[in-house]
């Protein structure tokens, strides 16, 4: 992996490590909820949830869509895929390790 994975992936464990956010992640990952159904679950403002959703989708883990008055929010499951697959990469022994980069001697 290159410098900059290492520091994107590390700005949306930063995004990630909000216990709100994960709740978020959470709800949201059953079904598409709109705000006013998050909210139900959450001891949290209306221009709190509008905030962490901002960070959430400047990140590319949630998706929304506006039907008239409503916004709606979604997981986006490829991105979810591919930081899961970033992850595995990372703690794993694969061919692109940090270790063999800087020959050291991988033993897992």
């Amino acid at each position: 992996m290159k410098d900059s994975e290492y520091k994107d992936i590390g700005k949306l464990f930063k995004v990630l490590s909000d216990p709100v956010r994960l709740q978020i992640i959470d709800l949201i990952s059953c079904k598409e909820m709109c705000a006013c159904e998050i909210l139900e679950f959450l001891s949290i403002s209306q221009s709190t949830l509008s905030h962490h959703m901002k960070v959430l989708k400047e990140c590319g883990i949630v998706t929304s869509r506006k039907d008239a008055t409503w916004v709606y929010y979604s997981i986006v499951t490829e991105f979810i895929n591919d930081l899961k697959e970033k992850f595995n990469n990372i703690t794993s022994d694969t061919s692109d390790c940090f270790c063999y980069t800087i020959k050291i001697e991988c033993k897992k």
